[in-house]
C-alpha cells in the first residue's frame, strides 16, 4: 500500500511538473496585458511591440503568432486604399509583401516613387564575391540572414523564382516600380536617406521609426526569439500635412531616376523651418533635417527638440535608440535641478559608448584614449532612472521618441545626434494631444518596467580603469571662430565632426581609412564611403593632411 502511494504521489508530481512547465512556457499567461486605449479619429499610433489586449497578429514570414501590432499590415492596407499616388522615403526597404502590394497598385495606374538610401539599394544579387569578402562582420551577418529568406528552399543558391518571391527590390524592379537614392543628385551619397515616411493619395501620411525590414518589423528571420526592434508608426489623415512631406520628397526627387541630377539631398536642401499645424484636436510640429552646421543650434532639429524638453512642467521620459547631443543633454539636467521627473532609455548598443548622454544623466563619464567626449558635462545631480530595455537577444529599441507632461510627444525618424542634425535626411514630429500620448506612455512604461537601470560593474570597471591608466582626462571644448584647418590624419573623432557635412559616422569612417593609409591629398578622402565629389567642394579650404 505504501508503495502504491508512493507511485501515486510520483504521478501527480510529474503532471504538476507537467502542468507548471505549459505555463512558464505560456507568454499568454505570465504577460499580464493591458487595456487597449481610444485613438485619435485623425491621428492612429501603433507600436509592433504593442502588448495590449487586442493587439495580436501572426508573424506572416516565420510563421509565429504574437502579441504586437502589424505595422507592415497597416502599411499594406493603406497602399490598397490609394487611388491616385504613392510616395514612399525609406532608409532600407526589404519586405516583399509590401513590394507586392505597391505593384499591384502600379499596375491599376497608381503613381508610385520610392525613394531609398544608396547604401540598401541592392538586391541581393547585386553583391559581388568582393563586396561580400569586404564586409564587416555585422554586414555579413545581416547579408546571410537576408540570403536565408530568399533561399526558401534552403539549397544554398537562390532561383529566379525565389528572387520574384522574396526579394523586395526584385519585385519592384519587375514591376517597373520608379525607385531613386541620394546618389540622384550627381553625389555617392551624402549622409544617410534615413526618412521613413509614406504620403497616399496626398491626405495619408505614415510616418515611422521602423525600416520595412524583418528586423525592424517582426524579428530576425534566423531567431524565433526576437521579435523585432521597437518602433512606433503613426498613421496621420491631413491634406495639410500631407503637402508639407510631399514637398520635402520632391526637394529629393527631382526629376526622377536619371535626367538631370537636380535632386537635393542633406545640406544640399533649404534650410526648413518647423511648420505647426492643427489636425483635429491635435497640434502638430513638422520639422526636417538636416541643417547646415553653420546654423545656430537653438534652430536646428535638436535645437527644436530641446526647446520642447524645457517647457516640461512635471516629468520627461525617453525612449532612444542613440543620444549624443551634448546640449540637449544639459538642457536636460537644467530641468532635472528643477525637479522635473527624468526617466530614460537607450539601446544597450549606445548606451554606455563614451560619447552616450546617458552616461552624464548617471553622473559618470568614459574616455575614448584619455580624453572625453567635447564639452562632456556629467550631471553633478545624477539621477539612478537611467538605463537599457530588456528586450530579446537581437532586438534593438529603435524608438527616437521623447513623452513631456503626459500630454507631447517627440518621435519620428530622427535620432539624437549630431549626424541626424547635420548631415541625414531626417522627419521630426511633435505631437499635442493627451489621447496620443497615452499611448506612448504605455509603450514606456512597459520598456521601463523590464529594464536594467544605473551603472552596470562592467562600465564602473571601465571608470576606475580610465582613473589609473590615464595620467590626465582632458575634456576638450568646442572651438568657436576656428581658423586652422583640421588635419585629417590627426584630428580626433570631434574635430572631425566640426567639418561641414561631417557627422559622426562619417567621421568614425575617416578615422578607419587612415589607418589603413593615411590621406594624402583632398581628393584621396572619396576612398571614404559616402564622400563624393559634392562633400569634397565642402570641404576646400577647411582640411590638411
Amino acid at each position: 500500500m505504501k508503495r502504491f502511494y508512493q507511485k501515486r504521489l510520483q504521478f501527480v508530481g510529474l503532471l504538476l511538473f507537467i502542468f507548471l512547465g505549459t505555463i512558464a512556457c505560456d507568454n499568454s499567461v505570465k504577460v499580464e496585458r493591458s487595456q487597449s486605449l481610444p485613438q485619435d479619429p485623425l491621428i492612429e499610433v501603433y507600436f509592433n511591440l504593442n502588448q495590449a489586449q487586442g493587439a495580436n497578429y501572426r508573424d506572416p514570414y516565420r510563421n509565429i503568432d504574437r502579441p504586437g501590432d502589424n505595422l507592415e499590415d497597416i502599411i499594406i492596407n493603406s497602399i490598397n486604399s490609394a487611388q491616385s499616388t504613392i510616395d514612399i522615403a525609406v532608409q532600407e526597404f526589404r519586405l516583399p509583401n509590401i513590394a507586392q502590394a505597391l505593384v499591384k497598385q502600379a499596375k491599376k495606374g497608381i503613381k508610385i516613387r520610392i525613394i531609398l538610401e544608396n547604401n540598401y539599394h541592392q538586391s541581393i544579387t547585386d553583391f559581388t564575391s568582393e563586396m561580400i569578402t569586404v564586409m564587416t562582420r555585422r554586414e555579413k551577418q545581416r547579408y546571410d540572414q537576408y540570403f536565408q529568406f530568399i533561399d526558401i528552399n534552403n539549397d544554398k543558391q537562390i532561383s529566379s523564382q525565389e528572387l520574384n518571391q522574396r526579394d523586395a527590390l526584385t519585385i519592384l524592379n519587375q514591376g517597373n516600380v520608379p525607385i531613386i537614392d541620394d546618389t540622384e543628385d550627381g553625389s555617392k551619397g551624402t549622409g544617410l536617406m534615413h526618412h521613413k515616411f509614406i504620403i497616399i493619395d496626398n491626405k495619408i501620411v505614415i510616418v515611422t521609426s521602423a525600416n520595412f525590414t524583418l528586423s525592424g518589423i517582426h524579428g530576425d528571420f534566423d531567431n524565433n526569439q526576437t521579435r523585432g526592434n521597437a518602433n512606433n508608426l503613426l498613421k496621420i489623415e491631413s491634406s495639410e500635412l500631407a503637402q508639407l512631406f510631399t514637398e520635402e520628397f520632391d526637394l529629393m526627387w527631382g526629376d526622377g531616376k536619371g535626367g538631370e541630377k537636380n535632386s537635393k539631398f542633406g545640406i544640399n536642401k533649404l534650410n526648413r523651418l518647423p511648420k505647426r499645424i492643427k489636425i483635429g484636436q491635435s497640434e502638430v510640429t513638422v520639422k526636417f533635417s538636416p541643417n547646415s552646421s553653420q546654423d545656430d543650434w537653438q534652430f536646428t532639429t535638436n535645437g527644436l527638440i530641446s526647446t520642447v524638453l524645457n517647457q516640461a512642467k512635471s516629468s520627461i521620459n525617453l525612449a532612444l535608440f542613440v543620444f549624443s547631443d551634448q546640449n540637449i543633454a544639459n538642457t536636460l539636467e537644467t530641468k532635472n535641478n528643477q525637479n522635473i521627473n527624468i526617466k530614460a532609455l537607450i539601446d544597450p548598443e549606445f548606451m554606455f559608448r563614451y560619447y552616450s548622454e546617458g552616461l552624464d544623466m548617471l553622473g559618470v563619464a568614459l574616455s575614448n584614449d584619455c580624453q572625453y567626449e567635447k564639452d562632456n558635462q556629467p550631471w553633478q545631480k545624477n539621477i539612478n532612472t537611467v538605463g537599457v530595455a530588456n528586450l530579446p537577444q537581437g532586438d534593438k529599441l529603435h524608438h527616437k521618441l521623447a513623452i513631456i507632461d503626459d500630454n507631447i510627444v517627440i518621435t519620428g525618424s530622427h535620432n539624437w545626434s549630431a549626424s541626424a542634425n547635420y548631415q541625414n535626411d531626417e522627419t521630426l514630429l511633435i505631437i499635442n494631444n493627451p489621447i496620443i500620448t497615452a499611448h506612448y506612455q504605455q509603450e514606456f512604461n512597459r520598456l521601463y518596467d523590464n529594464s536594467t537601470l544605473g551603472i552596470p560593474e562592467t562600465i564602473n570597471n571601465k571608470i576606475q580603469a580610465d582613473i589609473k591608466n590615464c595620467p590626465t582626462l582632458l575634456t576638450p571644448k568646442s572651438v568657436i571662430n576656428q581658423t586652422e584647418k583640421i588635419n585629417l590624419n590627426t584630428a580626433s573623432l570631434e574635430e572631425l565632426e566640426t567639418l561641414p557635412g561631417i557627422g559622426r559616422s562619417l567621421a568614425e569612417r575617416i578615422i578607419e581609412v587612415r589607418k589603413i593609409r593615411p590621406f594624402t591629398s583632398l581628393e584621396d578622402l572619396t576612398r571614404v564611403k559616402g564622400i563624393g565629389n559634392s562633400k569634397i567642394k565642402e570641404l576646400e579650404g577647411e582640411v590638411s593632411w
